[in-house]
């Protein structure tokens, strides 16, 4: 099991940029995917970034695609996100989660958010227009 704390969120302008932070706490995190998530007001959790345990390989959803970038310097045990180009619908808050070294393996998707066993308790990111 893994503790994860999220930072980094705040308010900014339409256009600006954030760097979101996730810090585990646990033996597993050098071996383990990671994930991130976001929820708005009203919506359901959604992916948008996954990141493989050793930062090889990574999958970001269309809607941040380009915008958004997922890096982890697993001997600080820490995954990053930065945001550029912010949009109004891109308020939310956002979750990072762990998985396991197989989350990404055939069968399974890194989108899927039943795949991660651990959760943070999210930071609000929110974007005025």
């Amino acid at each position: 099991q893994e503790q994860l704390v999220e930072s980094g969120g705040g308010l900014v302008q339409a256009g600006g940029s954030l760097r979101l932070s996730c810090v585990a706490s646990g033996r597993t995190f050098r071996s383990d995917d990671m994930g991130w998530f976001r929820q708005a007001p009203g919506k359901g959790r959604e992916f948008f970034a996954a990141i493989r345990w050793w930062g090889g390989v990574t999958l970001y959803a269309d809607s941040v695609k380009g915008r958004f970038t997922i890096s982890r310097d697993n001997a600080k045990n820490t995954v990053h996100l930065q945001m550029n180009s912010l949009k109004p619908e891109d308020t939310a808050v956002y979750y990072c989660a762990a998985g396991t070294s197989s989350t990404f393996t055939s069968g399974r998707s890194p989108a899927n958010a039943n795949e991660y066993a651990d959760w943070g308790q999210g930071t609000q990111v929110t974007v005025s227009s």
